[in-house]
């Protein structure tokens, strides 16, 4: 398990769109498990590929339920209902939060890290989630959505300063 660098805003990489995951194997599942680590040391909601410097389609996402996380490969949405507004932050724009207009609800198909074909529906957070890094998958950030007026920056509180 590794801590990866999170690639943040002006990364060239992040505008890019993934390649599909041609076979699940060992090293996908390695990478997984650095992303589900970096999530979790960042304290993030979800992470894709691009976001640690890889142009593949892979997501986790982390709700920190009982549930645990979540690792997707190939993720595709193929049926969206509804809509919300959600405030919005990206662990690759630190500080950063805005209003978006995400569905309300997805249903994906996806591998999981077994290369398992999965089917998935997400509701609110997770369905806020999961758009928001099939997104990234496509080179699209979070700042390209943002309702006009709504993007504020919050000083980071760094306790080891004071």
């Amino acid at each position: 398990m590794a801590i990866r660098i999170v690639r943040e805003d002006g990364d060239e990489i992040l505008r890019k769109k993934s390649r599909e995951v041609e076979v699940v194997d060992d090293k996908i599942r390695q990478i997984l498990d650095d992303m589900v680590d970096t999530l979790h040391n960042y304290n993030g909601v979800g992470l894709a590929g691009p976001q640690i410097g890889l142009l593949k389609r892979l997501v986790v996402i982390d709700l920190y339920d009982d549930k645990g996380p979540i690792k997707l490969v190939n993720p595709k949405i193929i049926k969206q209902k509804g809509e919300q507004e959600v405030e919005e932050g990206c662990l690759s724009f630190p500080n950063q939060f805005a209003k978006i207009i995400r569905p309300l609800e997805v249903t994906i198909e996806a591998l999981d890290e077994n290369g398992k074909k999965i089917k998935l529906k997400g509701e609110k957070l997770l369905a806020q989630a999961i758009s928001h890094e099939i997104d990234h998958l496509d080179g699209i950030l979070f700042v390209d959505k943002i309702i006009p007026g709504t993007l504020q920056y919050v000083e980071p509180d760094d306790e080891k300063n004071k």
